[in-house]
């Protein structure tokens, strides 16, 4: 996490709201995975990110409001690793890519499990637009599952077991991301990387 220079600095007024704003979401996935959401006030956030409650509020206008742009930072992280995942070796067969994508994804979990707590579980407490944006970010990968294997968009079959795909994956991740168990994270790769060998045969 970036920290702030004491006493004078060059930092632009854009550079230190950055900084603040991330200092605020990693307090509030902090005080999230200890207390969940609904038991997380804006005070222990503040407390946490070491800032003062105008701060907070120049930045947000509620806990809500917080929770959403931290959800939103949350996701660009995982959707980074996974489009970059997607990228590396385009020429290699399908199975492979997706034993290699499925590894960066299971591997960024197990980095930062609190950010990937507020991404997996918290987001269930955070009400119906977290869901909606949830929901936004599956139809994503699961398009982007769809192209990696090469799947006809008229293909409903192979879409539908793209979705189930990265449903189990999701699924079995979040139950080791809530044990906080990044052994059995990893250990995930083996079954679904044969999963999906069996739903996308070469």
């Amino acid at each position: 996490m970036t920290t702030l220079p004491r006493g004078r600095h060059g930092l632009s007024r854009d550079a230190v709201a950055a900084v603040q704003r991330e200092r605020i979401f990693h307090a509030m996935a902090d005080a999230m995975a200890e207390r969940g959401y609904a038991g997380t006030p804006v005070a222990e956030v503040i407390k946490r990110a070491g800032v003062s409650r105008e701060t907070f509020y120049q930045h947000f206008g509620s806990k809500h409001d917080c929770f959403l742009a931290a959800y939103e930072w949350a996701t660009d992280a995982l959707r980074a690793g996974f489009a970059e995942g997607i990228a590396v070796g385009a020429e290699r067969p399908a199975p492979e890519r997706f034993d290699a994508l499925l590894g960066r994804y299971l591997a960024a979990l197990a980095e930062d499990p609190r950010r990937a707590r507020l991404f997996l579980v918290e987001a269930y407490a955070a009400g119906p637009e977290i869901m909606r944006r949830r929901l936004a970010v599956q139809r994503e990968a699961a398009a982007a599952l769809a192209a990696l294997f090469g799947v006809d968009g008229r293909d409903e079959a192979r879409l539908f077991a793209c979705e189930a795909l990265l449903a189990a994956t999701i699924q079995m991740a979040t139950a080791r991301v809530v044990l906080d168990d990044a052994a059995a994270l990893a250990s995930l790769r083996p079954p679904l990387v044969a999963l999906a060998a069996t739903l996308f045969p070469s």
